[in-house]
C-alpha cells in the first residue's frame, strides 16, 4: 500500500508541474508580439483539452472567428464536427486530448499561416508537446503536417499512416488526419470517403491508447 501511495503521489506532483508550466507559457503566450497577428488578435488561442489526463496532442491549423472570439480551439463549426468524430470513435476530448494549432492567433480572413508566423509560434507548440509527452500526436490537416513532416507526401495519401516525429531529440508516433473543415466539405459516408476514412483512423487511436493498456 505504501509503494501504491508514493507512486500516486509522484503521479500528482508530475500533473501539478505540468500544470504550473503550461500556465507559465500561457501567460508569455497571452503577451506575444513575435509577429504581426497580435495585432488584429481577439485572443491568443492557445489549448484546450486535458494536461492531466491527454494521451494525445492533436495539432490543427490555426484559430478561426469563434476560437479568436471565445481564446479556445475548435469551437466552431469544424469543432463541433470534429467532436462527433472523436465521440463515434469512443474517444472524449475532455480527457485524451491536448488540443493546439500551429499558430496562437487567427490570420485575417482564415487564410493560411505564413511560415514567419509559424515559426514565431513555433516555441510554444514545442514546448506544450514537450510537456504533455503524448503518446501519439495527431497533424490534423495539411498545414499541421507540412510543420513536422519534409516528404512531398499529400495528406490524402499519407493520413492513416503513423511515423516518429522528433522534438529536441525524443522521438513521438504521430499521424496525419483529414482536418475537420475539410470533411464540411465532403457530406458522403461512404466506403473510402473521406468521412469513412477519419472514422477509421480516430479508432486506430482508439486502439493505441485504450485497448492496447487493457
Amino acid at each position: 500500500m505504501r509503494g501504491h501511495s508514493l507512486i500516486s503521489s509522484k503521479k500528482c506532483t508530475v500533473r501539478s508541474e505540468k500544470q504550473g508550466l503550461l500556465k507559465s507559457l500561457e501567460a508569455t503566450c497571452n503577451q506575444c508580439k513575435a509577429c504581426e497577428l497580435n495585432n488584429t488578435r481577439h485572443n491568443a488561442v492557445f489549448a484546450d483539452g486535458n494536461p492531466k489526463t491527454a494521451s494525445v496532442v492533436l495539432i490543427g491549423e490555426a484559430p478561426g472567428e469563434n476560437e479568436d472570439l471565445q481564446g479556445i480551439p475548435f469551437v466552431g463549426r469544424a469543432g463541433k464536427l470534429l467532436n462527433e468524430f472523436l465521440n463515434e470513435a469512443g474517444l472524449s476530448r475532455e480527457i485524451d486530448f491536448y488540443i493546439i494549432n500551429t499558430v496562437k492567433c487567427r490570420p485575417p480572413k482564415n487564410r493560411v499561416p505564413t511560415e514567419i508566423e509559424k515559426e514565431a509560434c513555433r516555441l510554444f507548440l514545442i514546448s506544450q508537446i514537450e510537456i504533455i509527452e503524448p503518446r501519439i500526436i495527431l497533424l490534423c490537416g495539411a498545414t499541421a503536417l507540412k510543420s513536422f513532416y519534409k516528404g512531398k507526401s499529400t495528406i490524402s495519401k499519407i493520413r492513416g499512416e503513423i511515423f516518429d516525429v522528433e522534438i529536441k531529440g525524443k522521438k513521438y508516433p504521430a499521424m496525419p488526419i483529414f482536418h475537420p473543415s475539410y470533411l464540411l466539405r465532403n457530406h458522403s459516408t461512404a466506403e473510402d470517403s473521406p468521412r469513412y476514412l477519419m472514422l477509421k483512423d480516430l479508432k486506430k487511436v482508439y486502439l493505441k491508447i485504450k485497448l492496447l493498456d487493457r
